[in-house]
């Protein structure tokens, strides 16, 4: 994991710090030269502007022009207040005028073509939220100190930083609350078959579905197998005619009152997964809230499952003692709280998991996954691929897959998400559906390891 630590965060670890403020800024100014002669690629006669402000992150670009004079390069320190609207012509630009801790708008000057590298986040752009106010100018590259930023990595922040690097400067980050999922963590988190294992170590159940909705658990089944469950049961309340994976088992389901039908039978099960397409009726709410209440093991709540909890959501999860996670796009997150996400969405997944007592994967561009305890583990694997119907029915199949190998339930839903978004990005970029994100699962997984997925 990388540690991730809001602004307000970062403030008191550099109050904590043993090291006097000048230390640290030379220590970031060292590296911010580093990093921009490694751009430059050398500093024979190079040219860099460096835009400063009044803050430490001024500090450090001014000390960091000093540092790139000293090797050479032709170095233009402009105070980011008085500074023209275009700058003059350069090989790099340092933007060095506002931190993470800036609040209000700020038009970053014209570069005139060349490239800016951004001292801790692009001016402009929230610390915490990733809100670009202003011009913020995008950056080829971002060097932040010490840890993440939630504002490099949600809103609009991925448009403006480029390729974000993270400088230790000796600070203690071990407090973070928030972290990056890394392919690593997904590897270290899931765990193998053991020798002994039999199919319904890993079993999972999946109940979904209506009249016309049949493709949403059927491609939550295909993914939970694809994740590696070893006996996934689908079950469509009132409908026997299921085209199912041919490895799947279906069992029928009475098509109202169905939960004490699943409750009587759930026992040999290690997760169970609700909602996929399950239609939105009277009747499908009862079952659902008495499915819940009674279930006492592992439930991925997703879809048409979220819509039906509503927001008596806290008053019915609450209560459960075995893990829940819940699946939530902005629009089920609204249904379930009574308005949208706000601007800092690590808050909003914060605040719906300690109501509910659940696992919150709040699904977007930036993944955010929170548990009742506060922290949150973040996922960036994924694109624009998943942007297409039937993927957050794939991503409930992994879910429930890997809380079905044992993985801790927050573990399990970050490395789903982020396992999810690599299998996206096996696809084609133009053309992919939900069922090849499904199917591309296994390549993913190989990959995660660095094995040739062809390979014997």
């Amino acid at each position: 994991m990388i540690p991730v630590l809001t602004p307000e965060e970062m403030a008191q670890v550099d109050r904590d710090a043993p090291e006097p403020v000048d230390v640290l800024v030379h220590r970031a100014a060292a590296a911010l030269a580093r990093t921009a002669v490694a751009l430059l690629g050398g500093t024979y006669g190079r040219r860099v502007v460096v835009v400063a402000g009044p803050g430490n992150n001024g500090a450090d670009g001014r000390v960091a022009g000093d540092l790139l004079a000293a090797r050479g390069v032709h170095t233009m320190v402009l105070d980011a207040i008085d500074a023209p609207a275009v700058l003059p012509t350069a090989d790099l630009v340092l933007d060095a005028a506002f931190g993470t801790g800036f609040r209000g708008e700020y038009a970053f000057p014209d570069t005139d073509g060349a490239p800016v590298l951004a001292v801790d986040i692009p001016s402009g752009v929230h610390g915490l939220t990733g809100l670009a106010s202003g011009r913020p100018a995008p950056a080829i590259a971002t060097l932040t100190f010490a840890a993440l930023k939630p504002g490099l990595l949600i809103g609009d922040g991925p448009e403006y930083v480029g390729d974000v690097r993270v400088a230790d400067i000796g600070l203690d980050v071990r407090r973070a609350r928030i972290a990056l999922v890394t392919d690593d963590d997904v590897l270290a988190w899931v765990p193998g078959r053991a020798r002994h294992d039999h199919k319904w170590r890993h079993a999972v159940w999946v109940v979904g579905g209506s009249p016309g909705m049949i493709g949403a658990p059927t491609m939550a089944t295909t993914a939970a197998f694809r994740a590696g469950a070893g006996y996934v049961r689908l079950s469509v309340p009132g409908v026997t005619d299921v085209d199912a994976p041919l490895e799947s088992v279906v069992v029928p389901l009475p098509g109202r009152e169905w939960a004490d039908a699943v409750l009587a039978d759930v026992r040999r099960f290690r997760v169970l997964a609700v909602g996929p397409g399950l239609g939105r009726s009277d009747d499908a709410a009862a079952s659902v809230r008495t499915l819940l209440a009674g279930a006492d093991l592992p439930v991925v709540v997703d879809g048409d499952a979220l819509w039906l909890l509503g927001q008596d959501a806290p008053a019915i999860l609450s209560g459960r003692t075995a893990p829940t996670v819940l699946t939530p796009h902005d629009g089920e997150f609204e249904c379930l709280t009574g308005s949208p996400p706000g601007p800092d969405r690590i808050e909003s997944a914060r605040s719906l998991a300690t109501a509910t007592r659940a696992v919150v994967v709040l699904k977007g561009p930036t993944t955010v996954v929170a548990d009742p305890t506060g922290s949150v583990l973040l996922v960036r694997a994924g694109d624009a691929r998943l942007a297409t119907a039937g993927t957050g029915d794939v991503l409930t199949g992994v879910v429930a897959a890997f809380l079905a190998a044992g993985a801790e339930p927050a573990r399990a839903a970050a490395a789903a998400a982020h396992l999810h978004g690599l299998a996206a990005r096996c696809c084609p970029e133009r053309g992919t559906v939900a069922d090849d994100v499904a199917r591309a699962l296994p390549t993913a997984w190989s990959r995660l390891g660095g094995v040739d997925a062809a390979a014997p």
